[in-house]
Parts: C-alpha cells; structure tokens; sequence
C-alpha cells in the first residue's frame, strides 16, 4: 500500500509541478491561459502576476510532497508522513475550495485533487495497517 502511495503522491507532484510550469514560466501562451479560461491576451497580462505567485504556490506543494516521500524512504518516517500528509491535504484542499469559484471550476479541481486524495488515503491505510 504504501508503495502505491508513492507513486501516486508522485504523480501528485509532478501534476503540481505542470501547473507551476503552465502558470509561472508558460503563461503569456495562448494555449495556456486559454486552458484556464482566460478570455483575452489582454486579461492573460493582467492576471500574470497572479498565475506567476499562484505557479510558485504548486511547486511548492510538490516540493513538500517530493521532501516527505525522500524522507520517509530514508527512514526519517515522522517528518515524512507529516510532509506528506500536509502537501497532499493542502493540494486537495485547494481543489475543493477551487470548485467554490464556479461550474466552470469543477472538472479542473477534480484534476488537481484527485490524485492527492487517493495518495492520502492510500498512505493513511498504509500506515493504519503497519505497512512501511
């Protein structure tokens, strides 16, 4: 269980890491703030600053998710599991709260907060059940 966790916790990650791509280095691209359903060029220069600040925001969730699994492998399972848990709760966290904006919205937070709620759950169960 707790090795489908990784891989799943890392996928987490890596999605986050896209989304810091797409928002903070790749977002004056039309094909990108049109898949955040930015109206205009000109809107897109508007919320740059935002996406750029919001970018650094997922990369830093990956980060903390990719630091807590390294520390886990290591042993260090105490610092591990709660970076973990804190990376991937604030990801799906974020997801849920991104479906408050807007219909528009749901199927995005389902992309971004799928695969930390069943990392999650799977690390949980993992370690209710003794696994390491």
């Amino acid at each position: 269980m707790i090795v489908l966790a990784t891989v799943v916790v890392t996928l987490a990650a890596a999605l986050h890491i896209a989304i810091f791509f797409m928002e903070s280095i790749a977002w004056t691209r039309p094909t990108v703030w049109k898949r955040f359903g930015v109206a205009s060029q000109e809107a897109a220069d508007t919320t740059r600053p935002m996406a750029y600040n919001q970018g650094f925001y997922n990369l830093f969730l990956a980060i903390g998710a990719v630091v807590g699994l390294i520390l886990y492998g290591v042993g260090q399972h105490a610092a591990g599991l709660a970076l973990i848990i804190f990376a991937t709760a604030s990801m799906l966290a974020a997801a849920i709260v991104l479906t408050t904006t807007g219909r528009g919205y749901v199927r995005p937070a389902i992309i971004q907060g799928t695969l930390p709620l069943i990392g999650l759950v799977l690390l949980l169960v993992g370690v209710a059940t003794g696994q390491s």
